[in-house]
């Protein structure tokens, strides 16, 4: 151990490092993991233990794709409701989208608002990506430099008027404004041609919906991304991927030294278009939920590296957003506190492991967003835990859920999975869905 003074150390008979789960006690000195120490180890003198026994510590979640929506729209949701959300699902630190706030992150001054609005609130580490929208290119690089992660785009309607989407050559002067200065552009991608193009059935079947979002809507638009990243030696970022004809193009471009990364999401690894009920649209979102043959290839993709990263793409809005035809319906799934139980739910049915969900959860969008400090037990790392008792379960009751809007796909369904507590640098902030007073730091770009 390094000459600081240890003041908690932290024990358990399973513990999630980068080599893998073993026994250990993890020395924690000023909120600083100072080391990972055999289980039986000696505990410092002075220093508080925490026996957790068989539950699993893990590392902190990483959430990198959050809407907070607030200020603005904060009826939809909020810094104070959705970190909380975070911290109870095993999320320690989560960014936010740069849009459905009002403003929405796409100036300096614009960050400094929404800043402001979240210090006081943050119940988990937050930090923000900032917006590309056509008339913002001047923007990009004050952005950067006052610490955004990176920046968001949409190739087809945001649903948002004061956050619209790119055409072909505004998104190429975008992405080499970007990466001129070295930076990362994060994009929803779907092919507005493919879109127009496709039938428009308003209703509450499902079907008509999934129908009208298209695959190929997909595909092209990545496939266009990829060779505009080609071209531009960009770092590029493709959103929330639902369709699994794109993983043999994204493959192919990694292979080459493309400089792409893809993340998916729990909707689309756990729930399938053929289990929504018609009228169903808590379970709208774009791109959608498609089906359990096409989700079975995205957790191929997942096993073999082609998806990098799993994160909620949490889009809450007001219940009455939620109307029964799909095509008026706001499209967005809340999860934020969900999502761990229901992914670990559903790798262990295909035979993955809690290093696995880690991997996919916490030091994957830890590495996509430059969080040297987060994602990993090991030392040096900030203090902050996850500790899940995997072979419990419980059943999802929306009015136990700590986001604004009690509305979740997963309404009823038995999860694996119970998040004991969250720690965040070595501060409980939650234990068994007791929460402390708001800690959370605003996180900004390393420089």
């Amino acid at each position: 151990m390094s000459g600081v003074d240890v003041n908690l150390v932290l024990r358990s008979t399973r513990v999630v490092t980068p080599e893998g789960t073993r026994p250990a006690a993890v020395a924690v000195a000023g909120g600083t993991i100072d080391a990972v120490l055999p289980y039986d180890a000696d505990v410092p003198a002075g220093a508080r233990l925490e026996d957790f026994g068989d539950d699993v510590l893990l590392p902190g979640l990483v959430d990198t794709h959050v809407h907070v929506n607030d200020p603005g729209r904060t009826e939809w949701e909020g810094f104070w409701t959705a970190t909380r959300a975070a911290a109870a699902g095993g999320i320690t630190t989560l960014l936010d989208m740069p849009l459905n706030s009002l403003p929405p992150t796409t100036t300096v001054d614009h960050l400094r608002t929404k800043q402001q609005v979240a210090a006081p609130k943050a119940h988990v580490d937050t930090g923000f990506w900032g917006g590309a929208i056509p008339s913002n290119v001047k923007d990009l690089r004050p952005l950067y430099e006052a610490g955004v992660f990176g920046f968001k785009c949409f190739l087809s309607p945001s649903g948002v008027e004061e956050f619209p989407e790119l055409d072909q050559e505004q998104l190429a002067r975008s992405m080499a404004e970007i990466a001129g200065f070295g930076g990362l552009l994060i994009v929803h991608a779907e092919d507005p041609h493919h879109l127009a193009d496709a039938p428009q059935r308003p209703g509450p079947a499902y079907a008509d919906f999934l129908a009208s979002r298209p695959r190929d809507a997909e595909n092209t638009a990545i496939e266009g991304l990829i060779a505009h990243a080609k071209r531009l030696n960009a770092r590029v970022h493709v959103l929330h991927l639902s369709s699994s004809d794109a993983l043999p193009l994204i493959a192919a471009a990694k292979r080459e030294g493309v400089r792409v990364t893809v993340e998916s999401c729990p909707h689309f690894l756990t729930l399938t278009a053929e289990e929504v009920p018609d009228g169903a649209t808590e379970f709208k979102c774009c791109p959608p939920i498609r089906e359990a043959a096409n989700q079975d290839i995205l957790w191929a993709g997942l096993a073999d590296g082609t998806i990098d990263c799993i994160v909620s793409d949490h889009s809450p809005c007001t219940t009455d957003l939620k109307t029964p035809d799909f095509a008026s319906a706001w499209g967005g799934i809340s999860s934020l506190q969900l999502g761990l139980p229901a992914i670990w739910t559903e790798a262990r049915r295909r035979g993955h492991s809690l290093d696995d969900v880690a991997r996919w959860m916490s030091s994957a969008p830890a590495e996509l967003a430059g969080l040297g400090k987060k994602g990993a037990i090991e030392a040096g790392r900030d203090a902050d835990f996850a500790v899940l008792a995997p072979e419990a379960t419980f059943t999802v009751d929306p009015a136990e859920l700590f986001h604004r809007n009690q509305v979740t796909a997963y309404a009823g369904k038995t999860l694996h999975g119970v998040v004991r507590s969250s720690w965040l640098r070595g501060v409980r902030i939650v234990s068994d869905g007791v929460l402390a007073e708001p800690t959370g730091r605003l996180l900004e770009r390393d420089r």
